[in-house]
């Protein structure tokens, strides 16, 4: 098995709407302009592509083919694709670099939330026979876990609304973000409820988004980036999908993938939290303390596009090690309902 790094990164700014298609194609096509010029890459330089997206969100079946033509169809190419966020697609393409079968992959998802009923698009990933006929959408669903956790004393409405107020401060750099900006925890708690005890503040923001990564084997990672983000690990695990089989209070699947990676000197976190409990349950899921930044991008509760937002987390963390503003980093992903499914890597600078 060879090491794998992350050598380029790049993302489609997060925003309400889009005018494109729900293929991508629009978002994807300066994105991959500008990932091949920061690895100095080409199409014909890369060996595997993988992909992150959803028919449902887009309406259709097959939609990723149709992003296929972002790429180009011809000469033929090396694809694959997961229905869900690229970060499992990451996974997909990590393992086919450590087999040997190739020496580079390049690794997109993409979203167009704006196109349809997002809430209830979400509520088909649950439960077909008891639980989505009735239509349960997913900020609910999210509140439901929210208050579970309030009601055993886990946090607090206030600490809630300081997670989003850090996030959003921590936002005003990056300029991808949909949302950023100073806000007081105490106005943000004068909003009103969208789902009790969730405010809007509390809730990621429905954006139409596309991110890519591009992973290479070590020896090919130092042609490429001076300093390469090498992961360390990757685990990922899954909990049941009805939601009255495990304690939403707390997040197993993401205790178990940290434990199993290990999360000592990890400097910056970036969590795929789409909601603000979210963030404190993965955080103390993980065991990181105070030392730790989390989100210095302001992460998904300032821009959540749907199946490359997990992507976004990898590729944000990834960041920090390139920029030599930290040595070992960890990215989290989530999908399904109320953390279902979670995807843990530690990535790290090497001299």
């Amino acid at each position: 098995m060879t090491d794998v790094a992350v050598v380029g990164f790049a993302q489609a700014p997060n925003v309400r709407a889009t005018n494109g298609t729900t293929n991508g194609v629009e978002m994807l096509v300066p994105i991959f302009q500008e990932v091949f010029a920061q690895t100095g890459l080409s199409k014909t330089d890369i060996g595997f592509w993988c992909s992150g997206s959803s028919d449902y969100l887009a309406g259709r079946a097959f939609s990723f083919i149709a992003a296929v033509d972002a790429i180009g169809a011809f000469p033929p190419i090396n694809e694959s694709h997961v229905e869900m966020d690229a970060a499992w697609a990451l996974f997909e393409a990590w393992v086919k670099i450590q087999t040997g079968e190739v020496d580079t992959a390049l690794v997109y998802g993409f979203g167009k939330s704006s196109a349809g009923d997002l809430r209830r698009t979400l509520a088909l990933q649950l439960d077909p026979y008891s639980v989505a006929p009735l239509w349960p959408d997913s900020v609910s669903i999210a509140g439901l876990q929210a208050r579970m956790g309030l009601d055993a004393g886990d946090y607090t409405e206030q600490e809630m609304a300081e997670v989003a107020a850090r996030n959003r401060a921590s936002a005003k750099g990056n300029p991808s973000a949909q949302i950023s900006g100073a806000f007081d925890p105490q106005e943000l708690l004068a909003e009103p409820y969208v789902a009790d005890p969730l405010r809007a503040h509390d809730c990621a923001p429905i954006t139409d988004g596309a991110s890519v990564i591009v992973l290479a084997s070590a020896e090919r990672a130092r042609e490429i980036r001076e300093r390469p983000a090498y992961i360390g690990g990757i685990q990922h695990r899954i909990e049941s999908g009805s939601l009255g089989a495990r304690d939403l209070r707390r997040s197993e699947s993401t205790a178990a993938a940290g434990t199993a990676l290990g999360t000592d000197g990890v400097e910056i976190a970036e969590l795929h939290a789409p909601f603000t409990h979210q963030e404190i349950v993965l955080r103390r899921a993980l065991g990181l303390d105070e030392s730790v930044a989390v989100n210095p991008s302001g992460g998904a509760l300032c821009g959540n596009p749907m199946f490359a937002a997990g992507l976004s987390r990898i590729g944000e963390a990834a960041t920090q090690v390139f920029e030599g503003r930290a040595g070992k980093v960890l990215a989290h992903a989530t999908s399904g309902p109320a953390l279902q499914q979670n995807l843990v890597c530690v990535m790290e600078g090497r001299d």
